[in-house]
C-alpha cells in the first residue's frame, strides 16, 4: 500500500521547519555571544547560502531579535529576546522534558486544557494523543499546528492579535475569548520567578495568561531552575496560588523547601522520567 503523498509532504515540510528553527536558533545564539558577525561569516560558519542567511535574519531581525544592516548581524540586548521562542526553545532541554513528563500526571482523558504560548508547555504537546480524548484551548500558533491533524484531540485555536517573537495571539479579542470558557486544568510557564511571584517582561502575555489562569479549575505552573534567577517587569501570579508548581531536577533545594514551607504544592519532575 503506497503512503498517502500529503502525510509525505507534511513530514517533509514539519522536517524542514525543524531544521531552520534550529538554525536561526543558532545563528541568534553565535550573533548574541559574538555582538555582530558578518553575513559571510555566518554562512561559512553553518555551510549555508548568503541568500538563506539574509532570509532567516530578516525572519529574525521581525521577531526583534537581530538588526541586520550593511551586511552585518548585531544583536538586539533586550528582554524581548529572551521572551522570543526562537531564543527560549533550544535552552534547558532535559530539565523541559522532565518537567513536561511530570506535568502529564495532571491530565486525564476527558479534559478541557489551556495552554500558552511558554516553549516548556510545548513539550507537553507529543504526550497528549497518550490522554486523548482531550479537548485543547492555545493562543499559540506552533501549538496549534503541531495538534490540527491529531485524533482524538479536539483543538479551539483562540485569535487575536499575532505577535511574531512569541508565535502567539494575543490582546483584547484573546482575552475576551478566553473569559467566555472555562477549563479542567491550565498549564503555564513564567520568564521569572521573584520573590515567589512570577514574572513577565510583556503586558500582553501577562494579561492572557491572567485570563486563562481565571477560567481553570486547575493551575500547574512549570518552572525550571533559571527561572530563580531571572528578573522581569511585570507580575502575574503568587506561586502559592497554583495547585501545583513543578520544577526540574536541578533546582536549588533551598527553593523548594522554602516553598513547601509556605504551603505550595512543589514537585520535583525526575531526571529522565517518562510520562504515563
Amino acid at each position: 500500500m503506497g503512503s498517502d503523498p500529503s502525510e509525505a509532504a507534511d513530514l517533509l515540510n514539519g522536517s524542514r521547519q525543524r531544521r531552520q528553527a534550529a538554525r536561526q536558533r543558532a545563528i541568534t545564539e553565535a550573533v548574541m555571544a559574538a555582538g555582530a558577525l558578518r553575513i559571510e561569516e555566518l554562512a561559512d560558519r553553518f555551510a549555508i547560502s548568503q541568500m538563506t542567511v539574509h532570509r532567516d535574519l530578516d525572519e529574525l531581525e521581525g521577531r526583534g531579535l537581530l538588526r541586520k544592516s550593511r551586511g552585518v548581524a548585531t544583536a538586539l540586548s533586550t528582554a524581548l529576546v529572551e521572551s522570543s521562542d526562537v531564543y527560549r526553545s533550544g535552552r534547558q532541554l532535559p530539565e523541559k522534558e522532565a518537567i513536561a513528563h511530570a506535568a502529564m500526571e495532571f491530565v486525564e482523558p476527558g479534559q478541557a486544557i489551556m495552554l500558552d504560548d511558554s516553549t516548556t508547555t510545548l513539550h507537553l504537546v507529543p504526550h497528549l494523543p497518550a490522554k486523548k480524548p482531550l479537548t485543547v484551548i492555545t493562543n499559540t500558533l506552533t501549538i496549534m499546528n503541531e495538534l490540527k491533524a491529531t485524533n482524538g484531540i479536539t483543538l479551539l485555536g483562540l485569535g487575536g492579535q499575532y505577535y511574531n517573537w512569541c508565535s502567539a495571539y494575543m490582546g483584547r479579542m484573546t482575552t475576551t475569548a478566553i473569559s467566555a470558557m472555562r477549563a479542567d486544568l491550565f498549564v503555564m510557564s513564567t520568564a521569572a520567578i521573584t520573590d515567589d511571584v512570577c514574572f513577565h517582561q510583556t503586558l500582553e502575555t501577562v494579561d492572557v495568561k491572567r485570563a486563562m489562569f481565571d477560567a481553570a479549575s486547575t493551575r500547574i505552573l512549570l518552572a525550571d531552575h533559571t527561572k530563580f534567577a531571572k528578573r522581569a517587569l511585570h507580575a502575574m501570579v503568587p506561586l502559592a496560588d497554583f495547585d501545583a508548581v513543578i520544577v526540574d531536577f536541578a533546582t536549588d533545594a533551598a527553593h523548594v523547601k522554602r516553598l513547601r514551607s509556605a504551603g505550595v504544592n512543589v514537585v520535583v519532575a525526575r531526571r529522565g522520567s517518562v510520562p504515563r
